[in-house]
């Protein structure tokens, strides 16, 4: 009962966002919501276009469709609630609204991730061993490869805000980010985050870590195989092909290093 009440006394919290002078905040309104908008927009067109598209229909592009509608979904979870609090004097969210932002904002993330891992394998079948390619990347592998990437993306998602949950916020409420993230609520927590801690420093860096590894090992391998091709012409074909999902890796990662 100690702990309900404890726990019952923060009730929301605040975010302080990206600036908290006033002056700042129509601008980054202005800014954020532009991106949000192309964001979706240009999502939306790649899913359309691949989806009416006959010559569109293959792994790499069924792989493609699903990330844009999980990008769509992952910056969803994040953006509207900034562009609120850019507006509002009050910049706050409740600790319901909290636990489920970090939920989806952490399980679309991963499930990114593991997209992009299941390309890599894709890309390495297709120029590794391409006369087997159908039948290895088949509809159901594909979709095997799709369901595995949103299943243990939820249940590391789960994990991670149920041990959230657990914890004790008893002092301030005021978190100095645009969005509940874990690190934050961490150093808000009046109680031990050892568990925390442990379970974030092996389940989940093995969790973050394996998709990464996926795809550095698939690349290799694709690397040795094609540097075997004798022409130049030969090579750059072969690396062509990739240039799309490399850019795409980059720019994920680059990020959250």
């Amino acid at each position: 009962m100690e702990r309900v009440n404890q726990t019952s006394s923060v009730s929301e919290f605040i975010l302080l966002g990206l600036s908290s002078r006033p002056e700042d905040q129509k601008p980054l309104f202005a800014l954020f919501f532009i991106m949000y908008v192309v964001t979706i927009v240009g999502n939306v067109l790649i899913i359309l276009a691949i989806c009416s598209d006959t010559q569109l229909q293959t792994p790499m592009y069924f792989f493609l469709s699903i990330l844009s509608f999980i990008d769509v979904c992952y910056t969803t979870t994040i953006v509207p609630k900034m562009l609120v609090n850019f507006l509002s004097k009050k910049k706050s969210i409740s600790y319901a609204e909290c636990m489920t932002q970090m939920y989806f904002f952490l399980a679309f993330a991963n499930t990114e991730s593991y997209l992009l891992a299941a390309m890599a394998i894709d890309r390495y079948v297709a120029i590794c061993d391409p006369f087997h390619y159908v039948t290895t990347m088949s509809c159901h592998r594909c979709v095997l490869l799709v369901t595995f990437s949103c299943s243990i993306s939820h249940l590391h998602s789960l994990l991670l805000v149920l041990l959230i949950n657990r914890l004790l916020f008893c002092d301030s409420n005021i978190i100095h980010h645009f969005l509940c993230d874990i690190n934050p609520l961490l150093k808000l927590s009046c109680s031990s985050t050892l568990v925390n801690e442990i379970v974030i420093n092996t389940e989940g860096l093995v969790t973050l870590v394996s998709p990464f590894i996926c795809v550095i090992i698939s690349y290799l391998r694709i690397l040795l195989v094609v540097l075997k091709i004798p022409s130049a012409a030969g090579k750059y074909k072969a690396f062509s092909t990739c240039g799309s999902h490399v850019t795409m890796v980059t720019l994920f990662y680059g990020s959250i290093i």
